[in-house]
């Protein structure tokens, strides 16, 4: 697949066989996609990246420098992934301990960020567009549109699809500050009107 004209994949990073990358993608710097990873249209995968075996990027997917994706991840399209990041994919690793076979599933759901440094436990699910601040550890499910900071990462309020905090007046409505695009937090979940 290297040199395909589907999409770019830098000289020094490394595709292993039977991967689906799609058209438009770009690979960059001593980046390693594993075998059986699917890789959505036009993702950007940074410099020093890990894609474990049968990861699934959805499309528009950017994985920054130094992160680790490990088996057992799947983010759906338009997941942005923080520099250093990174995923588990064990609860109790041991050295001496062969765990492959119990691999936890993490969920991304579409549109969430997870910023730089932070740390996802395997096993939970991130819902859409939820914002995990940089450094945060997540240990539990976050729910569609929840801001999450801290360690361990605990809930600090709502964003916007735009990446802007919502601020709700006592009917439970907010507008984002740059799309202007109204939201409803009723019995403590939010949605986009």
């Amino acid at each position: 697949m290297k040199g395909s004209q589907a999409y770019f994949a830098h000289e020094t990073s490394v595709i292993d066989p039977d991967c689906e990358i799609g058209e438009g993608t770009k690979i960059w710097h001593f980046s390693h996609i594993m075998t059986h990873c699917k890789i959505g249209k036009n993702c950007n995968i940074g410099q020093n990246v890990v894609v474990s075996p049968d990861v699934i990027l959805g499309d528009s997917v950017k994985v920054q420098n130094n992160v680790s994706i490990y088996t057992g991840v799947i983010c759906e399209d338009e997941v942005f992934l923080g520099p250093s990041m990174v995923f588990t994919n064990v609860t109790n690793p041991r050295s001496a301990v062969n765990r492959k076979g119990h691999y936890e599933k993490t969920l991304v759901k579409k549109g969430a960020s997870i910023g730089a440094n932070a740390t996802i436990i395997c096993g939970h699910t991130i819902g859409r567009y939820a914002f995990v601040g940089a450094g945060s550890v997540v240990t539990r499910d976050v729910p569609d549109y929840a801001l999450i900071v801290g360690n361990p990462g605990r809930q600090k309020g709502w964003m916007s699809e735009y990446g802007h905090r919502l601020d709700f007046d006592k009917n439970g409505s907010a507008k984002c500050e740059e799309s202007g695009e109204n939201y409803e937090l009723k019995n403590g979940l939010v949605k986009k009107l």
